[in-house]
């Protein structure tokens, strides 16, 4: 059947996008969207998008099917806060475009234009699964730069040719906690304040362009490329992806928020058990990688398993996180882990395909499989967040992706060096 399948899927990626008509059809269709779960299902992609997703639906007579009897469907994974297409060696500069140490450019800097399409570590991540995510610029290690930005994340599409990006600036990374205490001087308190005069700069900024071109109104701290960078932050269009652990640390990101009217993700939040019901109330959406149970600092010393499971329990809006650009694919395994924990099958998913979408503005086009979406959508060889299934056929924009990577390639090749006869 497998091998079948994979036949079909050769045709079908030579045959230009435009033209392409999918039939997935008898899978299990797992939908994150208002059709549910559908226990035989067809999934049909045209042009790049969904056209139909449901029960016994009419197969035009020139679609390419593809029979996923025994399989599961679901929504193309969505990773949240990733270095994918910025990092290829970790150990090298040269590849690594994740941080600058200009204080010249903080907040302006854009993770989108330091993108490498052909990364190797992208097919890896796509065989994963992964078929969207959330590029995020870093500071560069505790030696990088004295400001509190780090730059502006963006949404990319992971499939093979194409443009990488999809949407800019859709939020500005902050660390606070004892990251940002570091960069602010060596306190929480020197932190906030710098924040708050940055964003009071800002506004004088935006309301008197004119009079800073001319030189008329006062000093301020941060670069007009800055200043203009965050000028959507004030004005509540692009939201502040704040990186904060501690218990007291995320009441006071609430209190600041809500005094500034931020719009405001939480990122990480490893005690943001302790304080579940405070960040419902405010309706802050929370990133947070589940397996993490190991205080690796002071201010996670209530990390814990259960932190994901509590967080929905509260009624909190989360999506998770993989363990770095190279083992992105663990995405789902981590999703996986903590529904061992009492995590609802269906948030776990959730929380690497449609909630993600939806903390990023991005749930109109991506996230589940509904008529008008793109056709991101992905069929297993059994349950997607157990280690053992694989995926076997992986759609991006409607396009059937690759299904290998260098680490498969570099395998097969030397198997076959392997079995050669002596």
């Amino acid at each position: 059947m497998i091998a079948r399948l994979l036949a079909l899927l050769s045709v079908t990626v030579a045959v230009p996008a435009a033209a392409q008509t999918v039939a997935i059809v008898h899978g299990r269709v797992l939908t994150m969207g208002p059709a549910g779960d559908i226990a035989d299902g067809t999934v049909m992609l045209r042009d790049g998008k969904v056209v139909a997703v449901g029960s016994g639906i009419a197969v035009p007579a020139d679609a390419r099917v593809i029979d996923a009897t025994g399989k599961i469907v679901t929504p193309g994974l969505i990773a949240s806060v990733t270095s994918l297409g910025l990092v290829e060696v970790r150990s090298l500069a040269g590849p690594d475009d994740r941080a600058s140490t200009n204080d010249r450019i903080s907040a302006a800097l854009d993770a989108g234009d330091g993108l490498n399409p052909d990364s190797v570590l992208i097919p890896v991540a796509r065989l994963g699964g992964i078929t969207r995510s959330i590029v995020t610029p870093g500071y560069g290690g505790k030696a990088g730069r004295t400001l509190l930005f780090a730059g502006q994340a963006v949404a990319v599409q992971l499939g093979a040719g194409g443009p990488m990006l999809v949407r800019r600036g859709v939020a500005m990374m902050l660390a606070m906690g004892e990251e940002g205490a570091e960069r602010a001087g060596g306190s929480r308190g020197a932190a906030l304040t710098s924040l708050a005069i940055a964003l009071d700069d800002v506004r004088s900024y935006a309301r008197r362009r004119a009079d800073y071109d001319r030189g008329e109104t006062r000093a301020f701290a941060l670069s007009r490329a800055d200043l203009e960078a965050l000028v959507p932050v004030v004005e509540g269009r692009m939201p502040l992806l704040v990186t904060v652990n501690r218990a007291s640390d995320i009441r006071e990101m609430l209190a600041f928020a809500r005094a500034q009217r931020l719009k405001l993700i939480l990122e990480s939040a490893s005690e943001g058990w302790r304080v579940a019901a405070e960040i419902a109330s405010a309706r802050i959406p929370v990133l947070l990688t589940p397996i993490e149970n190991i205080p690796a600092s002071f201010e996670m010393l209530g990390a814990t398993l259960s932190n994901a499971q509590r967080l929905h329990a509260a009624g909190v809006l989360i999506g998770f996180e993989g363990n770095g650009p190279e083992r992105e694919r663990e995405l789902r395994h981590n999703a996986g882990a903590v529904v061992a924990e009492g995590l609802p099958y269906a948030a776990a998913l959730a929380a690497i395909t449609i909630n993600p979408a939806r903390i990023f503005g991005l749930a109109d086009r991506v996230g589940s499989l509904e008529p008008g979406k793109e056709g991101d959508a992905v069929i297993w060889d059994g349950d997607p967040l157990e280690t053992t299934s694989r995926p076997v056929a992986i759609f991006i924009r409607g396009i059937a992706q690759p299904m290998t990577s260098r680490q498969t390639e570099l395998r097969d090749r030397y198997i076959q060096q392997v079995r050669k006869p002596q």
